[in-house]
């Protein structure tokens, strides 16, 4: 069992890393004193798995979290790059310029032209700045709604991918009144007569997110989530502490799981153990068999009929009164075995 050295760990992997320090030190001298110590090294090997599988499988809202922001986690071009051909990044607003936390573009998906849209983040400072942290600037919104209308226009199916902690909330962005942007495309893609398919696989923060998201079939990574406001935040309101993120975390009901039954994401698309990170291609197929077979269901539907099936989708959300007396309530929606399981 070979173990490279991690480049980053979480608080709840560290069990993991010290047994991989162990396993390393216990293989080193083997190979230094030419002992036979392999009985050690399965039984550390064993720990290590059953660890991992105890860890993975009893994630807190808080740790998914944790991992949903690990800094090796995939981004959104790294699955562009894996799923898509020939991808051609349209740049600018036409207003006012171009926002490189929010790309957008043309590709080819099992040979059919589609449109992409999707929040990426940078790895390292350079790129951070670059990218402004994954938060899109207004502009980036309205180069967003310009590649909507071009999608709806030439019947191009919209992908969108969701990973940003929300948008930017600077004084800058309300001078160019970010809201008003915001609002702009949740309106057009509303309407927009195409499939729309938004993948979440890391931070879905605020009206960041849902400024590319309104769409027929919400998809999410396992350990991603997707929250009307980030944990920090939420915490601050509720207890005046950012401390209490984690309560906030499991209260807001953010993970994929909560959002499956819930009914906001209509499919979990599962993660390798460890995350995304320990495994991109692996993640990559799996979400491009999400995405193929839900573009093959959404197709099946008339223009008119996807716009009716999403407004009526988006009407559903939420419990909006109580039953009436001796009138049942709708039950939850509970997952599926495969995605309870995951």
């Amino acid at each position: 069992m070979k173990m490279d050295k991690p480049q980053y760990t979480l608080e709840f992997e560290k069990p993991l890393r010290d047994l991989e320090e162990q396993l390393r030190i216990l293989q080193s001298t083997s190979q230094k004193h030419k002992l036979d110590v392999k009985a050690e090294i399965k039984a550390i090997e064993k720990k290590f798995e059953a660890t991992r599988r105890e860890i993975y499988a009893n994630l807190t809202t808080w740790q998914k979290v944790q991992l949903a922001r690990h800094p090796l986690r995939p981004y959104s071009l790294d699955y562009i790059h894996a799923i898509f051909d020939d991808f051609q990044e349209l740049h600018g607003d036409r207003r006012m310029g171009d926002d490189q936390a929010l790309i957008g573009g043309t590709a080819f998906f099992e040979g059919k032209a589609v449109m992409l849209l999707a929040q990426q983040k940078g790895r390292g400072t350079k790129e951070n700045l670059l990218r402004n942290f994954g938060m899109p600037q207004p502009e980036g919104y309205r180069k967003a709604n310009r590649l909507m209308q071009m999608a709806g226009r030439y019947k191009m199916p919209l992908i969108t991918f969701i990973d940003t902690p929300g948008a930017y909330p600077g004084i800058k962005a309300e001078e160019c009144h970010v809201a008003e942007a915001i609002a702009a495309n949740l309106f057009e893609m509303s309407q927009l007569p195409i499939p729309v398919i938004s993948l979440v696989i890391g931070e879905g923060g605020s009206g960041g997110a849902i400024g590319i998201g309104v769409a027929d079939r919400i998809l999410i990574l396992q350990f991603a989530y997707y929250s009307v406001a980030s944990p920090e935040a939420s915490a601050a309101i509720l207890w005046k502490d950012r401390a209490h993120a984690s309560k906030a975390a499991e209260a807001m009901k953010i993970s994929a799981q909560d959002l499956f039954r819930l009914g906001v994401a209509d499919e979990i698309i599962a993660e390798p153990f460890g995350g995304a990170h320990c495994s991109p291609d692996q993640t990559s197929e799996s979400v491009r068999e999400a995405i193929s077979r839900h573009l093959k269901e959404l197709k099946a539907f008339s223009p008119k009929a996807l716009k009716s099936n999403r407004y009526n989708k988006y009407r559903a959300f939420g419990v909006f009164e109580e039953p009436s007396s001796g009138e049942e309530q709708d039950a939850p929606r509970t997952p599926s075995a495969k995605a309870a399981n995951q």
